[in-house]
């Protein structure tokens, strides 16, 4: 019988092995083709243990079942659903128009599967073992599942197109031979992109992709020592939240959920960089106990991102840097041990307008915070700081920032500019500190009243001239606007009139630094 006339007569065709033919009626039928033994050793399609004739079937007929297979059964619906089967060959869908229902579990492919492409309703290969993926511009209607899956030279998604969910979750991919894992370079995701416990042996490459809902990495393992990016996802697009966060092990109920208290936990990993620059994400960015392990030119960048949330939560990068320069972030969540030190932190431009911290993160450590930002001085991100802390209320934090903020600038002064910086600060702290104007007024008043009292004061017109007072005639010097009557009727000789001089010279670099913070301090309100 010719494979034409099976497929419209529906009848078996003839060179088909016993194994096939079964699989075939199975198909008819919509059932499932279990050809698993029950010995979950024997069953492993990642173990070494040999599958026969009697659970093979090749890959040029489940091609032709799933681009022309026969009609289903009477009240039937055609579907391929195969588990514990080996497959041969290369099953080679590229450009097919598929149909029938697709779900393979427990099996194993001899060569790679090629989907460049193709078009599906819904795809689901379970703890599958895959030489390769090969899946270039393929376009689902509705999921495409590869949880648990073992690919061992890659999987390729550029610009496919997954019209609800994409699942990896507890699939281990090796790196093909460009170095990439995964190339998803430009697909779209209309739902959940969820990849939780991924393990990722190279470059996990999303440039350009976009995920209608939420891209899970909880607990996922990224390692890329062979290049600089484990996770290279510029201009990513998640409508929601990208997730690089812990996972629960061993309760499946726990997908997409925090775990419970007392559960066990696997933290996201990355060994390798992470580039998220330009990307948009709806909700937030989580990065909640993660882990980052770099080298030194490695980094976490996530220049110019956007998110109404960044919650940076993880642990400290001991190597490499973390970037956050021209990145826009309505609410940032933080923890004082999460940040690297001086040299590995660079925020310009990097813009807030919340500071919701986690934990114990008093101003002198969000000073050091901003200073380890700053390799050279720049005012920004004081600026910034000190305005968000204005926002919410905190306007002696604002100033002290502001005050931090002068004493970082005066170090790149001359030395004439850092000796009057320094006399601004012991005086008034650059009028962010205007009590002290006050205390130095009464110390100087204090000390020159004692002092003039005992001065030989001859008047200058002993004709007429005012009751000599000590303390009027302090004051009388240091006030250099207002005139007391005093200073111009007394004639000083000698130290007194050194002394007389002093205060008068006193009085006027208070004036001035007291007049300078008072129009910085109405520049900033």
């Amino acid at each position: 019988m010719t494979e034409g006339a099976g497929i419209r007569t529906g009848d078996l065709p003839d060179d088909l092995t016993a194994t096939e033919a079964g699989m075939w009626q199975a198909f008819r039928n919509g059932s499932v083709y279990d050809l698993s033994s029950g010995d979950s050793v024997v069953d492993d399609p990642h173990g070494g243990h040999p599958w026969g004739p009697e659970r093979t079937v090749r890959a040029r007929i489940v091609c032709w079942l799933l681009l022309d297979g026969p009609p289903a059964l009477a009240g039937r619906v055609s579907a391929l659903k195969l588990v514990g089967i080996r497959v041969t060959g290369s099953l080679d869908l590229a450009g097919g128009q598929v149909t029938p229902y697709v779900e393979l579990r427990g099996c194993r492919f001899d060569e790679e599967v090629r989907l460049p492409e193709a078009r599906f309703t819904t795809v689901r290969l379970v703890d599958c073992a895959v030489p390769r993926l090969e899946a270039a511009r393929v376009h689902t209607e509705g999921d495409l599942h590869l949880p648990r899956c073992r690919f061992q030279n890659g999987v390729r998604l550029t610009d496919a197109h997954i019209g609800t969910d994409l699942l990896l979750n507890q699939a281990i991919v090796y790196r093909d031979r460009s170095g990439r894992s995964i190339a998803a370079d430009g697909m779209t995701v209309g739902q959940d992109l969820q990849a939780e416990m991924l393990e990722s042996h190279g470059e996990l490459s999303l440039r350009g992709a976009q995920v209608g809902v939420s891209l899970s990495l909880r607990g996922a393992r990224l390692a890329n020592p062979y290049s600089r990016f484990a996770l290279n996802a510029p201009q990513l697009t998640v409508e929601r939240t990208l997730y690089l966060t812990p996972a629960g092990v061993g309760s499946p109920l726990l997908s997409g959920t925090t775990p419970a208290r007392g559960t066990r936990i696997q933290r996201f990993e990355c060994r390798g960089g992470v580039r998220l620059d330009d990307g948009r994400f709806g909700d937030a960015v989580d990065l909640e106990r993660a882990r980052f392990v770099f080298t030194d030119d490695q980094e976490l960048s996530l220049r110019r991102a956007q998110t109404p949330e960044l919650r940076f939560l993880g642990d400290k990068p001991q190597r490499g840097k973390v970037v956050l320069s021209g990145a826009r972030v309505v609410t940032l969540v933080d923890r004082a041990s999460s940040w690297p030190g001086p040299g590995s932190l660079h925020m310009g431009g990097f813009t807030y307008e919340s500071l919701v911290p986690q934990g114990p993160f008093p101003l002198t450590q969000r000073l050091d915070w901003v200073a380890a930002a700053t390799a050279e001085y720049a005012p920004e991100p004081y600026e910034r700081l000190a305005a968000v802390l204005r926002a919410a209320g905190e306007d002696e934090d604002a100033r002290e920032v502001l005050l931090a903020k002068q004493r970082r600038r005066r170090e790149t002064l001359p030395l004439a500019g850092k000796f009057w910086g320094y006399v601004q600060d012991w005086t008034v702290a650059y009028g962010y500190r205007p009590g002290r104007a006050a205390v130095w007024m009464a110390v100087l008043w204090a000390a020159g009243t004692l002092t003039f009292a005992h001065a030989d004061h001859p008047p200058v017109n002993s004709g007429g001239h005012p009751v000599w007072s000590p303390a009027l005639f302090t004051l009388d010097l240091l006030l250099p606007v207002i005139d007391l009557g005093q200073a111009g009727q007394w004639q000083l000789s000698g130290g007194w009139q050194w002394l007389a001089a002093a205060m008068i010279l006193l009085g006027w670099i208070l004036a001035t630094t007291v007049a300078a913070g008072a129009t910085r301090l109405l520049r900033r309100g």
